[in-house]
């Protein structure tokens, strides 16, 4: 037999957002559902280097895709090695026969899978007629956060706060030149700028402090939590989950590295505060916005479905392409 392999660049060129956003959607109402086999991430600390290592297995057994995922986060990275912070590798494996049928560069799949995620959560969670979203952190995940949104609301205003000046200018500038004509961009000067008032905030940064205080959350605002994925990482203020429904993508990965890990650790929330899986709501076993004041806030850890589903799609495109290369590695 023979493995077809993919770099990340391939991958890029064959993957569209849309797509990746209709797939990731099914992926959660198949584990809404309990149609996965899906164990939590597990995890290696490479604390002398300020990184970690996680695996992520998965099996979507109606759809008959089986993938595994092995990603890197190395915050230094950029400035110390000249690498990306995150960096991935999938293993798409024919179920059938156990057969590893494609390796491919994982971080374009990455990025884009986290971006639908926080897509799909806004439309079940945020009002109809949210304009307004304020973005904390400024980096890559940001710009895919926002083109996912772009799908699937008519947003006005997007304001951006990061902690650097050239990481903010970056993301307003390269924004304005792609959305300039739908949107008004702007860089806001504190992280109160950026989200009060706001319909929707996207917070995506790797912070080990709470950023967005209480008081800047208003009712009827919606969160997506992208920058927590690890032990002790948090972005709000734990007054503010006290105030809100929260959705989670996976209750075991969030309550080891998600936005609620540290709060649930210290006791001031507990699994009760927890409203549903975000694969509940899209399943409808349960729903999401209820009530135009009501605070949402939905925490995304990244799962191992969303990874193989999206594999599945690049894999399908690139034979039918003839993009890539086999080789007989068994």
């Amino acid at each position: 037999m023979e493995t077809l392999i993919l770099t990340d660049g391939e991958v890029k060129k064959l993957l569209s957002l849309s797509e990746v956003i209709e797939a990731v959607e099914s992926a959660f109402n198949q584990k809404g559902l309990g149609r996965v086999q899906m164990p939590a991430k597990i995890y290696l600390y490479y604390k002398k280097y300020n990184g970690d290592l996680r695996a992520m297995p998965t099996f979507l057994e109606d759809l008959d895709i089986s993938a595994v995922k092995i990603v890197n986060v190395h915050p230094d990275n950029p400035t110390k090695n000249g690498l990306p912070t995150v960096m991935a590798v999938i293993t798409l494996i024919d179920p059938s026969t156990g057969a590893p049928i494609a390796i491919m560069g994982g971080t374009t799949i990455t990025d884009m899978r986290t971006g639908a995620a926080g897509g799909i959560a806004a439309k079940y969670l945020a009002r109809r007629d949210s304009k307004v979203v304020g973005f904390v952190g400024a980096g890559a995940q940001a710009r895919t956060q926002l083109i996912a949104l772009l799908k699937v609301y008519n947003l006005e205003e997007v304001r951006v706060w990061s902690r650097t000046e050239e990481t903010k200018k970056k993301f307003v500038t390269e924004i304005q030149q792609a959305y300039g004509n739908v949107i008004h961009v702007f860089p806001a000067a504190s992280i109160q700028k950026a989200v009060e008032g706001a319909d929707i905030v996207v917070t995506t940064t790797p912070s080990r402090k709470p950023l967005v205080t209480n008081d800047l959350v208003s009712a009827g605002m919606h969160i997506n939590c992208i920058g927590a994925d690890a032990v002790g990482k948090e972005e709000l203020n734990p007054k503010i989950l006290k105030r809100a429904k929260i959705v989670v993508d996976d209750w075991a990965q969030a309550s080891h590295s998600g936005e609620i890990n540290v709060p649930l650790s210290r006791g001031i929330i507990t699994k009760d505060n927890i409203w549903a899986e975000i694969g509940e709501i899209v399943a409808g076993l349960k729903p999401g916005r209820q009530r135009q004041g009501e605070i949402t806030v939905f925490t995304s850890t990244g799962l191992a479905v969303q990874d193989a589903v999206t594999a599945k799609i690049a894999y399908s495109k690139a034979i039918a392409a003839k993009v890539g290369r086999f080789i007989k590695l068994i």
